[in-house]
């Protein structure tokens, strides 16, 4: 290290302007000084930001997620669901409610003004005073992922120092419908194609079979059941006290929900290979190899770093990058594959630097393209299950994958250091963020090695 130190100065002296130079020459150079590379030989990964300016995310809770109609949420109000996880970022981390700057709340279903108000009664619900605001965002299924987004951009701008990215959705209260008209135009009209005819076209065009999306949808339900089974939810989940009423009787029976109520332990290869296709006849997509139509809630607590270290608050992960791309309407589950490769590149680093990966189970078709198209290892890869078992409230998955990657990111320590986020969007999109774990700034433990010593970086080659 002390060569290349050697060298760099020798470099420097080159650079540096005459002693007759300027004085604002002299200030200009003065910025200009030799510095060990923490990289090493290794340009897999490069910091654009000071130290202190990085965005952190120092708490990260979701609820439960419940079938939608028929699960330990379908009566419990949607500004009921939200409250309790945003009451725990405050308790779990004794930060004052009142430094907040934002409260971001990815939601879809409901109607804006309606959502926009139960987010605001939920905040107040939690225990934040009313000079906090609040706002709502969507993007479809990344609406809870882009809240998070949305925070941490503010903060880098300097907007504030402190925000919650959040995401709710009641699928029991709100689900999906449209009413409205469209112009005679195929983009625009496949923007309007049931989510299952989109996943259809998926399995149709690019050759997923039905064994692969069923063999896809057991791996999960296995995967959420040993995690549940073991533990590994219990860091991420907020229990909520609510109720549950008797549909003939209308009796409330007070209730503590704190476990995903849709994983199967028992799913099997046999038992869904019974299931009818449910978008075409002689379709693949059922509704068990699908994502379960949920209820529930998360939030993520970001802030600037200097500031979490000067609070002594633990540093869960990083925010390092986020990307929404565009992609066919009609074939919108492809999203993922098309939006990782941008955030991890713009991130500074390669599909092999990522230790593990939350990619959102939409549909099993779209699942199984976008693990193969990108190369994907699948023990990376939804490693405690995803929506296939878990549940899919679109308003809350983005921030639901944020609590649990970074937990599992935490367990998992040195050995697990860049994580991906990402999912598909109705309507033709998709979405990624790149996050590394809190612990793992200060040495680069799992950059790709180079062969060679004799090149500057990978892009000499």
């Amino acid at each position: 290290m002390e060569k290349a130190i050697n060298r760099q100065q020798i470099l420097l002296q080159h650079l540096n302007p005459s002693a007759s130079s300027s004085s604002s020459d002299q200030n200009y150079n003065s910025a200009i000084s030799a510095s060990a590379c923490l990289a090493g030989d290794s340009a897999a990964y490069h910091r654009n930001s000071v130290f202190g300016d990085d965005v952190v995310v120092v708490a990260a809770y979701r609820t439960a997620l419940c079938k939608s109609k028929r699960g330990g949420f379908k009566d419990t109000y949607p500004d009921d669901l939200l409250a309790p996880v945003l009451r725990a970022l405050i308790e779990k981390t004794n930060l004052n409610p009142s430094e907040v700057g934002d409260i971001v709340v990815g939601t879809v279903l409901a109607p804006g003004s309606q959502r926009a108000s139960e987010c605001r009664m939920a905040a107040f619900y939690a225990g934040f005073p009313e000079t906090v605001p609040v706002r709502t965002v969507n993007r479809q299924c990344s609406s809870g992922l882009q809240a998070v987004a949305d925070v941490a951009a503010a903060i880098k701008a300097g907007f504030y120092d402190i925000g919650i990215g959040a995401g709710l959705e009641s699928m029991t209260t709100n689900p999906m419908a449209w009413e409205g008209s469209v112009k005679q135009m195929e983009q625009a009209q496949n923007c309007l194609l049931p989510m299952g005819i989109t996943s259809e076209n998926v399995a149709h065009r690019f050759s997923v079979t039905r064994q692969e999306q069923d063999q896809a949808a057991v791996e999960s339900h296995k995967k959420a059941a040993a995690a549940t089974a073991s533990g590994r939810f219990k860091d991420e989940i907020i229990p909520v006290a609510t109720k549950i009423v008797d549909p003939k009787t209308g009796d409330e029976k007070p209730v503590t929900i704190s476990v995903d109520d849709g994983i199967r332990p028992n799913a099997s290869l046999s038992d869904l290979g019974k299931l009818k296709p449910v978008f075409k006849k002689d379709g693949s997509t059922t509704a068990g190899n699908s994502s379960q139509v949920s209820d529930g809630a998360g939030a993520v607590l970001l802030m600037k770093r200097s500031l979490a270290m000067a609070k002594g608050l633990p540093i869960l992960g990083v925010f390092r990058t986020f990307a929404a791309v565009g992609v066919d309407p009609a074939i919108m589950g492809i999203g993922p594959a098309a939006a990782i490769p941008v955030a991890v590149k713009s991130a500074g680093l390669e599909l092999d630097d990522i230790d593990l990966f939350e990619i959102n189970e939409a549909f099993a078709s779209q699942f199984v393209y976008c693990r193969k198209k990108l190369g994907l290892d699948p023990q990376k890869i939804n490693v405690n299950g995803g929506a296939m078992a878990i549940g899919h409230p679109l308003g809350a998955t983005g921030a639901r994958c944020v609590a649990t990657l970074l937990h599992e990111m935490k367990r998992r320590g040195k050995d697990c250091r860049f994580g991906v986020i990402s999912m598909c969007i109705g309507t033709g999109m998709g979405a990624a963020a790149v996050f590394e774990r809190g612990d793992g700034v200060d040495e680069l433990c799992n950059a790709r090695k180079v062969e060679t010593n004799n090149l500057l970086s990978k892009d000499a080659r």
